[in-house]
């Protein structure tokens, strides 16, 4: 699946690139990036790691680092370049959300919603969204995004993929946020990760987009050489 799904894997190297480029461009604009690569970051693990229930054993509790140990650099270069832009606390924070991320929140995210419905995991997606936006510790903000994005891809898992009238909701949902941002600024910290969340899902269904299936007609001749 992670692999039929280029477009996010594409958006997330993008991002990738554009926060260690922001040290030098735009250090203002780098917690924002940093929130978004997490984000990302959890939909394609989640993506990735087709579990639903966690296994016996000590060793299947972390299965999703021995998957692919490598993801483990962007949280490292997401606390380089914090640090390169100077900002020392962000960069803390980074390294205490990958430990709580990957050893604790992913696993238990897991094994409580991995065989719940769309109902469970979308409401746990809008209370991930609203703890996202909620003024509070950067770490657990942090874990907080990266979480949104695991519930995010669930509830993409669980509904309609690749079909044009799910892309319209994902993009209207996605320019209702950001028009809310606009007029609202003080709604920023809450319409940005439902910005983010839903660019993630219209680049999954531009990825899996299928043409709609028309029933064959008698009276249209056929097509001949």
């Amino acid at each position: 699946m992670s692999g039929e799904v280029r477009l996010v894997g594409l958006a997330h190297g993008l991002l990738l690139g554009l926060v260690l480029a922001c040290p030098l461009a735009a250090p203002d604009l780098l917690p924002w990036g940093i929130d978004a690569l997490l984000l990302v970051g959890g939909f394609q693990l989640r993506l990735a790691d087709r579990r639903f229930t966690l296994r016996p054993g000590v060793r299947n509790w972390v299965s999703h680092i021995r998957m692919a140990p490598t993801r483990l650099f962007r949280w490292a270069a997401a606390a380089l370049a914090a640090t390169i832009a100077g900002h020392g606390g962000l960069s803390v924070a980074i390294l205490l959300a990958a430990l709580m991320c990957e050893l604790l929140a992913y696993p238990i995210a897991t094994w409580l919603l991995g065989m719940r419905s769309l109902r469970v995991a979308a409401a746990a997606l809008v209370l991930l969204i609203i703890a996202a936006g909620l003024p509070g510790e950067m770490a657990l903000h942090l874990v907080a995004c990266f979480m949104t994005g695991v519930a995010a891809c669930m509830v993409w898992l669980r509904g309609p993929d690749g079909e044009p009238r799910a892309l319209a909701i994902a993009l209207s949902g996605g320019v209702a946020a950001a028009a809310t941002s606009l007029c609202f600024p003080g709604a920023l910290p809450f319409a940005a990760p439902t910005v983010i969340v839903c660019a993630a899902w219209i680049l999954a269904h531009l990825s899996m987009l299928r043409r709609q299936l028309l029933p064959w007609r008698l009276d249209i001749a056929p097509v001949r050489p």
